[in-house]
């Protein structure tokens, strides 16, 4: 991808930007329901209703709001919650690296697994136990994340209680993190004790996520593995006596990864807002838990402020994908 290219990429996010801050603004204003009114506690007289209203801009029009808002975006102002009376980027950004790390875990075992049973499949075609992974794969895409939470609830809760079921971190231990990436500290400290826990309450609400991704990621791996084994290079490294693992690993994976890499870049932003039913299943402290609240609530600003930021890391790690691709594709061309 040319600096020509890259360039461009950047000035096409800023329209899908101000279409999603005008989508969101405008839905969630004609949507029945008044957050001033959810925030009127006991008896409160028409003169402390109007200085809510004006506080958090309602009583102007929807395109004299629309406009401050914007102007707010614009200077990194997402506003003030509602519900939690706190500034709504501190919110959401104390709030986005559990999520993160819950995604970025559920990512990496789908991309591990998903390739294992990819190559598997392709190694053992013809077999049973190709037939077994194809199986396996259809049941994991075919039950959603929030149903594989609960039968993970079921099975290590109730029937082998032998992981957390909820939360971040074991409340009774204090481990002084100085960030909100509990993990990444960590590793970094190599605090051995901290990452073990923080991973045992990971590895459910990580594993209910990554289930039907993985699944995805073995079938468009595999597509595009057996469209790769009948190529001329294939054939030629066969010819010259390699053995089948050098030639799937070495000769056929490379060139058939570009449409896994793309397809598991665009669905990770989806999995980090699909967290929001697992987070609540798991009590997990993330973005998803602070974005139902937020509906609950009717919390404008903060519904507001998630969303911004989520179009933000669709359209960074959109643009991360497209350099990862071309990188990829100038390798394989050379």
């Amino acid at each position: 991808m040319t600096a020509n290219q890259l360039a461009r990429r950047l000035l096409l996010a800023i329209p899908t930007l101000f279409g999603v801050a005008l989508a969101v603004f405008v839905v969630l204003r004609v949507v029945p329901g008044d957050p001033v009114a959810m925030m009127v506690v006991g008896e409160s007289t028409p003169e402390d209703v109007a200085r809510l209203r004006a506080q958090y801009g309602f009583d102007k029009s929807i395109p004299e709001q629309f406009a401050i808002y914007l102007r707010d975006l614009l200077t990194g102002n997402f506003g003030t919650s509602i519900s939690l009376k706190q500034d709504v980027l501190e919110i959401v950004l104390g709030r986005l690296p559990a999520t993160l790390e819950l995604a970025v875990v559920a990512m990496a075992m789908s991309v591990v697994v998903g390739l294992v049973f990819a190559l598997a499949a392709i190694y053992w075609r013809g077999t049973v136990l190709e037939s077994a992974i194809d199986a396996v794969n259809s049941v994991a895409l075919a039950i959603p994340e929030f149903l594989w939470a609960l039968l993970l609830i079921l099975a290590f809760g109730v029937f082998w209680p032998v992981l957390p079921l909820s939360g971040r971190i074991d409340p009774s231990t204090s481990f002084g993190f100085k960030t909100q990436f509990y993990l990444l500290e960590s590793l970094a400290r190599l605090d051995w004790r901290g990452a073990l826990d923080i991973l045992q309450h990971l590895i459910l609400p990580a594993t209910a996520l990554a289930l039907p991704l993985l699944a995805v990621i073995a079938r468009v791996l595999k597509s595009s593995l057996v469209e790769a084994m009948v190529q001329d290079y294939i054939l030629l490294a066969r010819v010259k006596g390699f053995s089948k693992p050098r030639v799937l690993l070495r000769h056929a994976l490379p060139n058939a990864l570009l449409p896994t890499i793309t397809i598991t870049g665009v669905h990770f932003v989806f999995l980090v807002g699909g967290t929001v039913l697992v987070e609540l299943i798991f009590s997990y402290p993330g973005i998803g838990n602070l974005l139902f609240g937020a509906a609950i609530n009717r919390d404008l600003p903060l519904i507001q402020g998630v969303t911004i930021v989520f179009a933000i890391l669709f359209v960074l790690l959109n643009f991360l994908v497209d350099i990862v691709h071309s990188v990829l594709n100038v390798r394989g061309r050379a």
